[in-house]
């Protein structure tokens, strides 16, 4: 058997790019893609943009040092490549000069203080390009206080559309005054914090249309956000391909804070011509042309129910005929993965399929779909892929092999090809770690229905000749989310130590079609832990798991739902609640999700009973499961204080149960000290209580 991984040979993976993390050149003859490194000296996650050929004739190269790079956008000629990147200015905005100017002594000690963003804090995002022809470092482009979010090329290459924030005078002294002087929070907004975000203020963002060349901007003064979800989505700019329009999301229902709508807006360059292609019945993210421009393709669910299937939906520009390409599927349309034209009758968007992205072509005119990619198989994850011009690149990710970009034709959409491998992202930790191979699992729940569950398997166990081995339940979160068979480290971690990881796509998953999933709508602590325990219990009766050292844990919803487990049943030996919400009542105003809350249980103030009926705490005296709870100081999808009221009243009995609480975090844990941090503490909280392993008595 191999040795434990070393936690610390976390520092040494490189982390793929997910969602949009990666884009084709136009030619398709170039693949830039971001991916992260852990810098243990910096104690920071650095994100870098690397250029790759898809011809696999070399290895990629790494376009940025820039340690927020992020969002690399092809000009529409492929020459250029631009990125968002928080870094000290330009020298030619630094000291004002330019091609021909030569700096002064007063222009050097300018350099020191670099003026992007507000006076004394960290630079803001901004907008900067590279020149792939003539080479060099990259050139700022856009200079807001606030910095950029989002852009968008336009398709002449000439301008650019940006999101960007723009206070007014009295707004940047508030700002001023809470960022230097720590000054008070002040709000009437009802959406009055994000997760990741923070305390959100009145501050309206534009959408602004740059010049490449010169940086000057012009504001599109009808082209604002607004909304609950405005924050953590954005407006999601999209150029039209003639150039004519550019498309946009927003909320304005008459209460924009009291509502998850966000609407698909269209308007013309110079700002003129606003008009609203969705009447206020979904939630958009992610948008594209089709390749003519007629017609605009966008993912989308209903705003009041987050649990039923997400849709591709199609408009016609010319005639606005808007129909959902893919409501006879009965899967989710990932809103992750992005949709993207073949051409101007097909187009490429990937579902939730019994465990696994998957990706589906469908005709424009509403008529056929068909499931594609079948080199992909059922043992690994689609993470992100893009197309142009006849060119499919994709980012695979497999429990065992890694997570690395390949590329094929669009033929292969069609038909099993071979694909060629364009990187090596962590061949070095796989040569010297053993990673685990995953088995899918169906298990009968005892009410009727198949619960499918992901198995990673430790080196030496065979399944068709099982010893009886310690285990974790890993339990996603959502709960509106599935596994799917990947590589990562926390679970080669475990298995490294000899552990059986189990992921069980329970009820309340989405992938297996809308009523598996919204069963658990207004019904949490329910048919999720059925699930959970008969995969658990399921496996014990196989001689895959030891009853005495079986564990669970779980992040965000996972561990949300873990607290129901332990309240439930004593099956497991310990526990870890990560993250989690355990008091829907008090949640319901100090989280940044109110709308969820009201949707599935309505008010609290008129359905205190309900509240009470599914929030864990309410049946705490229960719990004889060692806890541990672990939150982020500045998480408002799921707050501190919800792990505090576990820890108290669990401790308060004499359960024993250790707090962690990362001062700073927020939902999703950042610096890489703490997630190395986290794994060591849920690893030796198993250890401390597993009956298999020898460990000082910590108690």
């Amino acid at each position: 058997m191999s040795e434990p991984i070393p936690y610390e040979a976390l520092y040494d993976l490189t982390v793929p790019p997910l969602m949009w993390g990666v884009q084709l050149s136009p030619d398709g003859e170039y693949a830039a893609f971001v991916a992260a490194e852990f810098d243990p000296a910096e104690e920071k996650r650095l994100s870098s943009v690397f250029v790759v050929p898809t011809d696999g004739s070399r290895e990629p190269h790494r376009l940025t040092r820039a340690s927020t790079a992020s969002a690399p956008q092809w000009s529409p000629d492929g020459s250029s490549l631009a990125v968002l990147a928080a870094r000290e200015a330009d020298v030619e905005r630094r000291i004002g000069r330019d091609d021909d100017s030569s700096a002064s002594e007063d222009d050097e000690e300018t350099e020191e203080e670099p003026e992007t963003g507000p006076p004394g804090d960290e630079p803001m995002a901004q907008v900067w390009m590279y020149d792939l022809e003539l080479g060099g470092d990259a050139r700022q482009v856009t200079d807001f206080d606030e910095g950029v979010r989002e852009f968008d090329w336009s398709p002449d290459g000439e301008r650019l559309v940006v999101a960007a924030r723009d206070p007014t005078e009295e707004q940047a002294e508030y700002l001023a005054r809470r960022r230097q002087e720590n000054g008070p929070i002040e709000t009437e907004r009802l959406q009055h914090k994000a997760d990741g975000v923070g305390w959100l203020d009145d501050v309206t963002t534009y959408l602004f249309v740059v010049d490449a060349e010169t940086g000057e901007t012009d504001r599109l003064d009808d082209a604002y956000g607004a909304g609950s979800r405005e924050a953590m989505a954005g407006l999601q700019p999209n150029w039209s391909p003639d150039g004519t329009r550019i498309a946009f999301v927003s909320n304005r229902t008459e209460r924009p804070d009291n509502s998850n709508v966000m609407d698909v807006y269209t308007i013309s360059p110079d700002g003129e011509s606003l008009k609203k292609v969705t009447d206020s019945d979904v939630m958009t993210l992610g948008m594209e042309w089709s390749p003519e421009g007629s017609q605009l393709a966008f993912v989308s669910w209903g705003p009041e129910n987050f649990y039923t299937p997400a849709e591709l939906q199609v408009v016609d520009m010319e005639t606005d005929e808007r129909r959902s390409l893919s409501a006879g599927l009965d899967r989710t349309v990932s809103t992750m993965h992005g949709v993207r034209w073949l051409d101007d009758e097909q187009l490429v968007a990937c579902i939730g399929d019994e465990g696994l992205s998957r990706p589906v072509v469908f005709s424009a005119a509403g008529d056929d779909q068909m499931r594609a990619f079948p080199t992909q198989g059922r043992d690994r994850e689609l993470a992100a892929f893009d197309i142009r011009n006849g060119t499919f690149v994709t980012m695979l990710s497999h429990p065992t092999d890694g997570a690395d970009l390949y590329v094929t034709s669009t033929d292969g959409l069609f038909e099993e090809t071979e694909l060629t491998r364009l990187t090596a992202l962590n061949d070095e930790f796989i040569e010297s770690h053993h990673t685990p191979r995953a088995e899918r699992i169906t298990v009968d729940n005892g009410e009727g229905d198949t619960v499918e569950a992901i198995v990673y398997l430790p080196e030496e166990f065979d399944p068709d000749d099982p010893e009886a081995h310690a285990a974790i339940m890993s339990i996603h979160g959502g709960p509106m989310s599935y596994d799917a068979p990947q590589f990562g480290f926390e679970t080669a971690c475990w298995t490294s130590r000899g552990y059986l990881v189990v992921k069980p796509n329970y009820r309340g998953s989405t992938s297996y079609g809308r009523e598996f999933c919204e069963t658990l709508r207004g019904r949490w602590g329910t048919d999720e832990v059925v699930d959970q325990r008969a995969c658990a219990e399921a496996l014990v009766e196989r001689g895959w798991i030891d009853s005495e050292r079986l564990f669970a844990t779980g992040f965000s919803y996972g561990g949300i739902s873990t607290a129901y487990l332990v309240t439930q049943t004593d099956l497991f030996t310990a526990a870890a609640p990560e993250h989690g919400i355990y008091d829907l009542r008090s949640v319901f105003s100090t989280g940044d999700f109110h709308t969820w809350f009201e949707s599935d249980f309505g008010l609290p103030w008129e359905d205190e009973g309900t509240y009470a009926e599914h929030s864990s705490i309410t049946d705490v005296d229960s719990i004889t499961t060692p806890l541990l709870i672990t939150a982020g100081g500045q998480d408002w999808r799921t707050p501190p204080t919800q792990a505090e009221q576990l820890y108290v009243s669990v401790k308060k009995q004499g359960v024993p149960a250790k707090l962690v609480v990362y001062p700073d975090e927020h939902h999703n844990l950042q610096e890489p000290d703490r997630r190395l941090h986290r794994i060591e503490e849920l690893t030796s909280w198993f250890e401390r209580f597993d009956p298999g392993v020898e460990t000082e008595d910590e108690n």
